[in-house]
């Protein structure tokens, strides 16, 4: 019906206006007016009007075919049209909008379509006009005189519905509908249908809650079988109730989306849902069981079956592009492709990162480098704020920033090769369904921890050299590309073994933690606003920051040049023995403190910035993205081709789409798109106006 919806343009969140629980904002009148006028073709009494094609076709830009269908055209202009006079004035247009903010917007815009007479109420002769028109209706007529009609409408279908009671009935009718039709298939009464007319009924009946997916097992689902009626109603009643499938999957699993389960797990997490029974449990996984042959559960098997949300939040991206048509399109270069787009993202959000941070950097690093027990009267810092003031007062705030130049351009390519090593590994232990094993999940961190350290240790010996230097009065300015010179290849390498010691073990607690954290924090759609991200990059940080501080320490002792009458060391377990007897075990956690808020901050920054970068830069290499960037909900059989957001759709108009797209998906309401005449501007006008 409508057939202008883009899905990739919207990541899927609730969308409301200003007045309530707000995502959007109403729309400035003065903007509002100028994008009427811009549509508006007709002028009477010095007043611009909308017709019907200047509010449908050309400003939502629906039914946008040669040959549409006029009367749905105008059926659904009048649910902005009030005074019903074929017209839509400025003041409508602008109560439109002001209706699509409501919380109740999908159920609102439904009602003014029934609402013909523009009452503030639906009579018989409107709700059957309305249903007349439908595609459902001329293929499985609905009995208007039915019992069901009447308790709504009274025995002589005089009383008229308003708002509060049209929702109920709207609600009631496409599951009377549902009964209706089986019976229609069952003249005999015996409670059985055939798997044939099982699949009928859902293709035109619930066409509006089947995926692709579930459309095409629908006979397989039944194995065959006569369909029963108690069978049909928890078929239905399971397609009604998925949200509610989803939250109690994610109650079992504790918000875990990757975890499977089994039926009987599920069945016990729903035990105290009223609304779902067993035989519904059943129906679920033997769906499932056709779509992916498992006898478990995860939550990507139920976005197969559920339909896509009729509302949505919109997010911008800058650049979109499709690289592969298909993930079977992947080739080795297109691969190369994939690795270097994510290099380069990870090398930009490491930057970032990287000098949000740098301050609490330097102070980590002389906390952790100054020495007790080896040089009498030697300590300069009594705790990590004495070192960040004392840094500031003798050397300036641009103290702060030593080894920045030389950090930066080492981070860069550093954090660049631990994302994507990490992203790299994880994509091979993946499975189809979006399961990665705990180990899997350790060793693509543990992978992505060594294999930054040929990056790493150069950059860290050189920026501990830069950092401590402004510590020796008088001394001195210490260049980076001295300090290299000094070094030699070699040198660049000294500390290598602590590195690796430290890096492994950090990107092993970090990337698992990380993943689960923001799972956690994602919503009911798994999507995860950037407010997310940042937490859980914050947070899984301080596990990973605090507990290999002993290795960051013992590195730093090793890549410092160390002065006069204090302790050198030879290696990783020379420093270890040392450290020990000098200065006792307290030593290996000296900045502990500053590494912990330095880290936690820094890998929150980093993978916030990593995953937006991928969202506003979208490419569609045919791999895996990160998740909760969007959800990957499957697309509605009905669902019209990909055209993009039009910018005039602004305040509450960039939800009018997806809620007249709604009154489909949600209620089943399909009007015919094509037909064979056609109604100009002008014609359509001098016709009201008469």
């Amino acid at each position: 019906m409508f057939n202008n919806f883009c899905p990739l343009d919207w990541i899927i969140q609730p969308v409301q206006c200003q007045d309530g629980p707000s995502f959007l904002k109403r729309a400035n009148t003065d903007k509002l007016r100028e994008v009427f006028l811009k549509y508006a073709s007709y002028q009477k009494n010095d007043e611009h009007f909308m017709t019907s094609e200047d509010f449908v076709r050309k400003f939502l830009g629906l039914f946008t075919d040669v040959a549409f269908n006029d009367e749905s055209v105008r059926l659904l202009a009048g649910i902005a049209d009030t005074s019903k006079d074929g017209l839509i004035s400025f003041s409508e247009f602008q109560a439109f909008e002001g209706l699509l903010c409501t919380p109740d917007a999908l159920y609102k815009t439904a009602f003014q379509l029934f609402d013909r007479q523009g009452n503030g109420t639906v009579s018989y002769a409107d709700f059957a006009d309305v249903v007349q028109k439908t595609e459902l209706h001329s293929k499985i007529p609905f009995s208007l005189d039915s019992p069901f009609i009447k308790r709504y409408f009274g025995e002589k279908k005089q009383r008229l519905i308003n708002y509060a009671e049209f929702t109920q009935l709207l609600h009631d009718f496409h599951e009377e509908y549902a009964m209706e039709a089986f019976r229609s298939k069952d003249p005999a009464g015996s409670g059985y249908i055939s798997p044939l007319d099982f699949q009928d009924i859902m293709v035109k009946v619930k066409r509006h809650l089947l995926t692709a997916d579930v459309k095409d097992n629908l006979v397989a689902v039944t194995e065959g079988h006569k369909v029963s009626f108690p069978y049909f109603m928890a078929f239905t009643s399971l397609l009604n109730n998925m949200e509610l499938i989803k939250r109690i999957y994610l109650h079992a699993t504790q918000g875990n989306r990757t975890e499977p389960v089994t039926k009987d797990e599920l069945l016990f997490a729903a035990q105290t849902m009223s609304q779902i029974t067993p035989l519904e449990i059943d129906i679920l996984f033997q769906l499932t069981g056709a779509l992916q042959q498992s006898g478990r559960i995860v939550y990507s098997d139920l976005s197969i079956i559920a339909p896509e949300h009729y509302t949505k939040h919109i997010t911008t991206r800058l650049a979109e592009i499709k690289a592969v048509e298909s993930p079977a399109d992947r080739s080795a270069f297109i691969q190369i492709l994939e690795s270097t787009y994510r290099f380069t993202l990870g090398s930009l959000a490491g930057a970032v990162g990287a000098t949000v941070v740098y301050p609490i950097d330097l102070v980590k690093t002389r906390m952790q480098n100054q020495r007790t027990g080896s040089f009498i009267g030697e300590v300069a810092y009594r705790n990590s704020w004495d070192c960040f003031k004392k840094v500031i007062r003798h050397e300036g705030v641009l103290g702060l920033y030593r080894g920045l130049l030389p950090q930066l351009m080492g981070v860069a390519p550093e954090k660049a090769i631990k994302l994507t090593v990490n992203d790299l590994v994880r994509d091979k232990f993946t499975d189809k369904q979006g399961v990665i094993p705990r180990w899997a999940e350790v060793l693509a961190g543990a992978c992505a921890g060594g294999s930054q350290v040929v990056f790493t240790n150069p950059l860290e010996i050189v920026k501990i050299r830069l950092q401590v230097a402004g510590e020796i009065a008088g001394g001195g300015k210490v260049r980076a590309l001295s300090v290299v010179r000094e070094l030699g290849l070699f040198g660049l390498y000294k500390g290598a073994r602590a590195c690796l010691l430290r890096d492994v073990p950090f990107s092993a607690i970090y990337f698992p933690t990380y993943a689960h954290t923001k799972a956690l924090f994602a919503d009911e759609d798994g999507y995860n606003h950037p407010l997310t991200l940042l937490a859980a990059g914050a947070i899984a940080g301080v596990p990973a920051a605090s507990l290999v501080t002993p290795a960051d320490v013992i590195k730093t002792r090793l890549q410092v040049v160390a002065r006069s009458g204090q302790t050198t060391y030879t290696g990783v377990w020379d420093a270890t023995k040392k450290i020990m007897a000098e200065e006792g075990p307290r030593a290996f956690w000296k900045g502990t403190a500053a590494r912990v808020f330095r880290s936690s901050p820094q890998f929150g920054v980093t993978l916030v910035t990593y995953e937006l970068l991928q969202r506003l830069f979208y490419v569609d290499f045919g791999g895996s993205h990160p998740t909760g960037s969007e959800v990957h909900k499957p697309k509605p059989i009905d669902t019209a081709s990909n055209v993009r957001i039009n910018p005039d759709h602004i305040g509450g108009y960039r939800a009018a789409v997806p809620l007249l797209n709604g009154i489909e998906s949600k209620f089943g309401l399909f009007l015919p798109r094509f037909g064979f005449s056609q109604q100009t501007p002008a014609s359509g006008a001098s016709k009201s106006s008469s």
